[in-house]
């Protein structure tokens, strides 16, 4: 027999004031707290669209605005004809309201990227690359594996950080997410078992997703790795492939050492697993720190690939990445590569290499810049929101906040509408874990994280004692607008 709520059923459990703004988004996530909260089950219909706008007393428009709000987040499953259901989204599904295709110009300041402007050094390196570039106009104008210039630039600066590296061992990607995505394509199955920390990266929980492996996270103590349980995870899951962020680590900011490197290493070649290295925050050092070398330093048999990339330490719009591995692999990615995009831009390209020649530079800017803005933001919330804690890292770009309740979630709704876009745990963890923390990057100007935690502070006092509106109530006209 079939299950379904009524249209008065229904309205007298959303409980809405007729004031709230805006309405249809506040309605739809009423109904996705009452599937959650259990409140409303799973697989029961849903009232038709005029029923329950009859019973709210609202237009049918506001229904179906929040009825295809809900399809879209994956809370509500329709046929043509038939009707809708309560359902759940699949684990980290975000849909349409997936913050990295929002819009950059919707007023939200955005908290939830740690994302660096563009050095300084940049105009100068792109003009050298445009007048660089009619060098290459006789050739086709694209190589599979990158420049010459480039690939030998990154393989000297391995080499200089400690690992011998031929430009025969590099591949140019479109930016890291591109390298992850070349290397799981050829790594991973579906049904593979593939070895994450938790937290990490979201967007490699995104690539492992679509390739279906099977995600094994694995939890490391506040001050580091815990590499005895690593290995013990690569023996217990029969683990062939791990990603590991060693280099100040995201979202955490910490720094593997030398000897936590080796062992991880020596790990993985007893348990005969490969280590997709991401190495995009290395050079991102703020405060003094020991010396390391890179995780293939300690490789020696070549299950260690590292992945490299241009965006935090000179401008996400470069879009230029890399993969340091084997000669014989880098062959098997172009390959690969050549059935998704051939070959990456030449003008970035040969703009990366001339920014290489100006590192330390780029390096010494980037860490008086991310001191002075970690600075402000551990000030700011240390005197606006005492009860969150967290060590500061020394490098990197961003602060992993415990909250003192498990509602980064819906601080992240209640933020929103206080005119800022958090990235609450779940989205770097597995199967909605780590709902306590909340990662805050201090990769923007100092006055626009000062202007931020005040809003953060009220979107607090409506997410850790919410009435049936608090997240709902239009942001005051200064939280459009952002201080950049």
């Amino acid at each position: 027999m079939e299950r379904y709520v009524s249209g008065p059923w229904l309205a007298k459990l959303v409980d809405l004031p007729p004031d709230t703004r805006p309405y249809y988004r506040a309605l739809a996530d009423r109904v996705r707290a009452l599937i959650l909260d259990g409140r409303l089950a799973t697989r029961v219909r849903v009232p038709a669209e005029r029923h329950l706008a009859g019973a709210l007393g609202v237009s049918r428009t506001t229904v179906t605005a929040a009825y295809d709000r809900l399809r879209e987040q994956g809370y509500l499953d329709s046929r043509q004809g038939s009707g809708s259901w309560t359902a759940l989204p699949a684990p980290g599904s975000l849909g349409t309201d997936n913050p990295w295709i929002a819009a950059g110009d919707d007023g939200l300041v955005p908290l939830h990227a740690a994302a660096p402007p563009a050095t300084s050094l940049l105009p100068e390196a792109l003009a050298a690359a445009v007048e660089d570039y009619p060098c290459y106009g006789l050739g086709a104008g694209y190589d599979p594996v990158g420049v010459r210039p480039l690939r030998e630039a990154i393989a000297a600066r391995y080499g200089a950080r400690g690992v011998a590296t031929r430009p025969d061992q590099i591949l140019v990607t479109g930016g890291a997410q591109h390298a992850i995505h070349l290397l799981l394509t050829l790594f991973a199955g579906q049904g593979d078992p593939m070895l994450v920390e938790s937290p990490t990266y979201p967007h490699v929980l995104d690539a492992a997703r679509l390739r279906g492996a099977r995600l094994v996270p694995v939890g490391f103590p506040d001050d580091g790795w815990d590499v005895d349980l690593m290995a013990c995870a690569m023996r217990q899951s029969a683990t062939r492939l791990a990603y590991v962020i060693p280099d100040f680590h995201n979202p955490m900011g910490l720094l593997m050492d030398d000897a936590g490197r080796a062992d991880l290493v020596s790990a993985a070649r007893r348990h005969g697993t490969t280590l997709l290295v991401d190495e995009s925050w290395a050079e991102l050092a703020v405060d003094d720190v020991p010396a390391t070398q890179p995780l293939a330093a300690f490789d020696t048999d070549g299950r260690v690939i590292s992945i490299g990339s241009a965006s935090k330490l000179w401008w996400g719009g470069l879009r230029i990445g890399w993969i340091r591995a084997t000669s014989a692999l880098v062959r098997r990615l172009a390959v690969l590569r050549a059935g998704v995009d051939i070959a990456a831009p030449l003008v970035e390209q040969l703009a990366v290499a001339h920014l290489f020649e100006r590192i330390e530079q780029a390096r010494a800017e980037r860490a008086g810049a991310l001191g002075a803005s970690r600075a402000a933001l551990a000030e700011a919330l240390r005197a606006q929101l005492p009860a969150w804690r967290f060590t500061e890292p020394r490098g990197g770009g961003s602060l992993w906040v415990r909250l003192d309740s498990p509602i980064a979630t819906p601080l992240a709704d209640a933020a929103a509408a206080q005119g800022v876009r958090l990235a609450p745990g779940p989205w770097f963890g597995v199967d909605g874990t780590l709902e306590r923390y909340l990662r805050l990057p201090f990769t923007l100007p100092q006055r626009t994280l000062a202007d931020a935690v005040p809003r953060l502070a009220a979107a607090w006092a409506h997410a850790a004692s919410p009435g049936p509106s608090a997240a709902y109530r239009s942001p005051p006209a200064a939280a459009l607008t952002p201080s950049l």
